[in-house]
């Protein structure tokens, strides 16, 4: 199993868009997929699950006895109760009153599963910050807090057999962010072009290397040998530029210079490497504009690749979506060749 976190420290930019779409496109091209929503937004599990399924998973309280509709029951049998959120998982650490609550994802199609988020996590940021200092000096309370994220992500994804653990993280420095990107294996950047992205990642890659150096320098050597911990490593996988409503083949000047300036900042920045010779090889793809596709996607509750014309997609919308499908499968042949290059996968 390896895992990709999503991240990008500048939000908007169609991380969880881009995540959701992997997910499936890796599943669709025979990889068992576990999506993870470590985002307290929780827009990826929202794209993943219907209202009725999120008042079931968040036990909102409705009855979950519900009337046929149109002759066809409701899916409510895939959110069952003890599958969990994020949150949920975690409570009894926000509590103190025991260490993290492992559960079975819930199962979304045949090779993809999904760790539902809650908007309930955000609770989960000031005992992460409370614990950081402490997990320094090796205290096992403070330790099994850090790392809750990595042992649930882990214990998740062997009751699946995962291959891949795709991890969709919010646009943020916070101490949230920091357990989730320490329990990932790589880093997967998506950004648009332009000053606020570019920004982000001269945030984000000092960041992340300062977390990668005192967790394997501080932290990790401390750890007692009855807690697993993360190796921090974060690797880099590279960026996925998100174009705005333009031609592909022709960006405007205004955004073609914050896309000449990305290899450099990348290469500066996130891999602490001269900018001399940044050629843009850490670029995976650059996705096309597929916002008319999206409104019909959100009503059909599926992939914009996926869309027939049953959905709305008719005449030249049904050749966007043909497109959009190459273009996602093209990008998650990149990924997975990337993902082979990591030299260790994480057991």
């Amino acid at each position: 199993m390896i895992s990709v976190a999503l991240f990008n420290n500048k939000g908007g930019v169609g991380k969880t868009t881009l995540t959701y779409h992997l997910a499936h496109m890796l599943q669709r091209l025979g990889h068992r997929v576990l999506a993870v929503d470590l985002d307290p937004q929780s827009n990826l599990t929202a794209a993943f699950l219907d209202e009725d399924e999120l008042s079931e998973i968040w036990q909102e309280g409705l009855e979950s006895n519900w009337p046929l509709a149109e002759g066809q029951q409701k899916l409510l049998l895939r959110a069952y109760r003890d599958s969990g959120t994020v949150a949920s998982a975690v409570q009894p650490i926000m509590q103190g009153l025991g260490d993290v609550r492992f559960n079975d994802p819930i199962t979304i199609t045949d090779g993809l599963w999904l760790v539902p988020g809650d908007l309930n996590l955000s609770a989960f940021e000031d005992k992460l910050s409370a614990a950081w200092p402490n997990s320094l000096i090796g205290d096992p309370a403070a330790l099994r807090t850090t790392t809750a994220f990595h042992r649930l992500i882990t214990d998740a994804a062997r009751r699946v057999r995962a291959e891949i653990v795709l991890v969709d993280v919010g646009p943020n420095l916070g101490a949230i962010n920091r357990a989730a990107l320490l329990a990932a294996d790589t880093v997967l950047m998506p950004l648009a072009a332009d000053l606020f992205s570019l920004r982000g990642l001269r945030n984000l890659g000092p960041a992340l290397r300062d977390w990668r150096r005192v967790w394997q320098t501080n932290v990790l050597p401390h750890v007692p040998p009855d807690i697993s911990a993360p190796r921090g490593t974060m690797t880099p996988l590279g960026y996925v530029v998100m174009q705005p409503k333009m031609r592909l083949d022709r960006p405007v000047k205004a955004y073609q210079r914050w896309l000449d300036r990305v290899p450099v900042v990348f290469a500066t920045s996130v891999l602490n490497q001269p900018s001399e010779g940044s050629d843009g090889s850490y670029e995976v793809a650059t996705l096309r504009n597929y916002q008319s596709l999206m409104p019909l996607a959100h009503d059909a509750r599926k992939p914009m690749f996926d869309l027939r014309s049953a959905d709305g997609a008719l005449g030249s919308t049904q050749t966007l979506v043909q497109r959009c499908f190459q273009d996602f499968k093209s990008l998650s042949e990149k990924v997975l060749k990337r993902l082979d290059d990591v030299p260790v996968h994480s057991s």
